[in-house]
Order: structure tokens, then sequence, then C-alpha cells
């Protein structure tokens, strides 16, 4: 097998593309197909079928290559054609390995491409997304999906609607607004203005990867101008994790974000350090990412065939900005046996009448039944947070939070809670080194 190296920048991109495989509708006079998705993260999770296997996949407009990311899943998919590649992503790790396949064929719905799709698979899955996002994520598409279609992206009734570039007639939309988009080595960007907290007025033209595939706002690349650095007010954080590992840059905000008629307020926004890993000479004019926490404040329509991106503002556009205000990075540990009580209730008779109220009936277990419910651990703590200040640690296993069981929430839950609000106390009980221990901190908000 001939090796092929292929370098993924910011969530998997990589630099160049193989053929031109299409998608068609199947079936007479069909011209669009529907499919509900799941947004977790600001992430969108859509089913994905692959040689015949459903799989759930994330949907990426920054990415123009296929990865699966599960060796175990891939050898059920029949994969053909196989080479090996060397991925390298965002991240101060190693490349990883992987299998390049081609010849595979991809089905959505009613829309089955032709067998020449092009498909990565990691033969290790360090990154292990799906403990990220505790839900069984298969890999990451983008530019295979998108190239062949005007997808509507629908984030507040959690919808896809992919048409037919050829007998699409839009509709009139007073509040629609259309721009260009810019396509660089098959991925889209934007131009647009950002306003600094520290220089009220003086705007910044900047260009910016559309990124369905990230969860915040913006990121925004420090130096990639010389306007572009980081407020005096900011902490260091980590801001995900790639292929080759974890991502740290600083977290902030700017004073607006100015996209044609749309200004958005005070968004969040994260300065990569060092770039960590990203190669400003093979994206030269790039100066960072409009990502997943901004777009899901439109409705969006996202039109390749014609290069242009639609949007129009929801009812959450004025939603504020949260963040993470704990410093742990929490990830989905495997399933545990619980024992769960089962209750019954008798109601208390008098003489001669039913007594129905609570007070005269009594509750006792009958019986028991065994459930797997999901454990959580700590996969990262930010060095002076308040989770580190209380002494929590990375591989610390979640209990209880706030006196509640942890396998009762999901991890949706527990990435709420640590967004909530400035001052609320946390309470977590947690296993270490098979020793239960409590701590308790604050929620601190720092920009």
């Amino acid at each position: 097998m001939k090796k092929v190296i292929v370098v993924i920048i910011c969530m998997l991109v990589s630099s160049y593309l193989f053929g031109q495989s299409k998608f068609n509708f199947l079936g007479k006079n069909k011209d669009k197909e529907e499919i509900r998705f799941r947004l977790i993260n600001n992430l969108i999770i859509f089913p994905l079928e692959i040689n015949g296997k459903q799989l759930s996949f994330i949907l990426d407009t920054g990415v123009n290559k296929t990865i699966l990311f599960s060796l175990t899943t891939s050898d059920s998919l029949g994969i053909h054609n196989v080479d090996k590649a060397v991925l390298k992503g965002l991240g101060g790790g190693s490349p990883v390995e992987a299998l390049l396949s081609r010849n595979n064929t991809f089905r959505i719905k009613s829309l089955v491409s032709d067998n020449d799709q092009t498909l990565y698979v990691v033969l290790e899955d360090k990154f292990d997304l799906s403990s990220r996002m505790g839900v069984t994520i298969h890999g990451i598409t983008g530019y295979n999906i998108f190239k062949d279609f005007i997808v509507k992206i629908d984030y507040r009734n959690k919808k896809l609607t992919f048409y037919n570039p050829k007998t699409y007639v839009k509709k009139r939309c007073k509040k629609c607004v259309s721009f260009p988009l810019i396509f660089h080595k098959n991925k889209p960007y934007i131009h647009a203005k950002i306003e600094n907290l520290e220089k009220a007025g003086t705007l910044i033209d900047v260009k910016l990867l559309v990124d369905s595939g990230g969860s915040d706002a913006l990121w925004l690349f420090e130096n990639s101008k010389e306007e572009i650095k980081p407020p005096t007010k900011f902490f260091n954080d980590v801001l995900g994790e790639g292929l080759s590992g974890i991502i740290y840059g600083k977290r902030s905000r700017i004073s607006r974000f100015i996209f044609g008629p749309f200004h958005i307020i005070e968004p969040t926004v994260s300065y990569l350090d060092s770039l960590s890993g990203f190669n400003t000479e093979r994206h030269v004019g790039r100066n960072g990412s409009l990502g997943g926490n901004i777009l899901k404040r439109f409705k969006v329509w996202i039109d390749y065939p014609n290069q242009k991106i639609t949007l129009k503002k929801t009812g959450s556009f004025t939603t504020g900005f949260n963040y993470n205000m704990s410093g742990i990075t929490v990830t989905y540990s495997g399933k545990i046996l619980v024992r769960e009580a089962e209750n019954t209730e008798i109601s208390i008779y008098s003489t001669g009448n039913r007594i129905e109220t609570a007070s005269n009936k009594l509750t006792f277990v009958t019986s028991y039944k065994y459930f797997f419910r999901p454990t959580y651990k700590i996969n990262h703590v930010v060095k002076g947070s308040p989770a580190d200040i209380a002494g929590l640690r990375k591989d610390d296993l979640f209990l209880a939070i706030n006196n509640k069981d942890a396998h009762e929430y999901n991890l949706e839950d527990i990435v709420s809670l640590f967004q909530d609000r400035d001052g609320r106390r946390i309470f977590l009980k947690i296993k270490r080194e098979g020793k239960e221990m409590r701590f308790k901190f604050r929620l601190k908000k720092e920009i």
C-alpha cells in the first residue's frame, strides 16, 4: 500500500480533494429531502448511511473529507481500495495513522451518491469524539454532502432540507440576507467585521472560515492581522481537542461581530494559543472561524453550487453568549449497572369509606430493577480555575452533582450547569483511586 500524507486543519480540514463524486435523488420528480438532526453543543449530528451501514456523523462546513473514527465500525462497512494515510490536526500532539478508502457509497434517505466517495478511517481513535459528545459519533463530513445541494439548516426545529439546485425556486423572504462565499480548497469563507472592546468604533475586516463543526462563536488567529490580539481581560482555557491533541488558547469577548446588517453584541471569542499548530502559510488571508454558537441564531441556507450563504435571524439572535465557568472539561466514561427501587403505593381505608388523600397512602419497595446508566469523568482541569483551586483533578469520576446522582444527568445537562451563572455553587462527589471525596466551588465569570 502506498502512503498518502494529508494535513487536516481545524477539525479535520484537509488540503486537497480527490474525485468529484455526486449525489442524486432517488425517485421520479424528487427535488428535495428532509431529515431530522440532533443539536449537541452547537454541533449538527445527522444519520449518514455508508455502504449500507447506518451511522451518525457531524455535518461540518469546514471539512472537505469524510472521516470515520471507529475502526471496529469500518470492519462491517466493507471499505475498498485502501491506502495508508497520516492525518495531522490542531493540537500539539503527533499525527495519527489512518486508512484511505475509495469507491464507497453514501446515502441520506432518498439521496444516494455514486460509488466514488472517499473515506478516511482513523486506526486509533485518540480523538474519542463520542465520549466528548456523550452520544455515539462515528465520524465527520462536509464538502462531500454540501457540494451537490442547496442545504437549509433549521437549528430551531432541528431539521435539514436538501434541495436540488437545478429545480430550486427561492421563496420570497424580506428578512433574508445573502452573502457570497469565497472558496479555497473546497472550504467556504466569508468577509465580516469585528470591533474590539478596547477600541470602540474601530472596525477590523476579517476573513473567516464558515465552520458549522466548531461549537464556539468565533475563533480568531492572534496576529494574523496586527489589530487582532486579545484584550486585557481574558483567561486561558481549553478551546477543544483535535486529532493531534488539546487545543489551548485565550477566551475573551469582542464588542461586536458585524455581518452585513447583522450586529451581534459581545460574543465570546477564542484566540488560539500560538495558533495551536495552525499553519499560517497554507491559509494566507484567513483570520479565524465563524462557529455554531453564532450560526445557530439564524435559519441558514448554504448554497455551494451558487457560492452563497443566506441568513434569516431567529428568536435566539439576541440570546447571551455563555461559557464554561468551572474550568472542568467533562467526558462520557462508559456505563455502570445501577439498582433502582420499584415502589408500590397502597391506600388505607377507613370504615366503609376509601380515603384518597396522600396522607392515607403507604409507599414501600416491592422489588428492584437494574439498569445501565452513564458515567462521567474529568478530562481536563484548567489551571487556576475554580475547579482547580478546589482540588479537582483529571480522571476524577463523578458520583453526584449538586446532591443528584451523576447518572441522572446527560452530558448536555452538565455542560449547561457549568455555564449557568456567576457565583452559582457547585457540589461534587467524586471517586478518585477508589476513594469517595467531596468538593465545592463557585462558578466564576472571568469575562
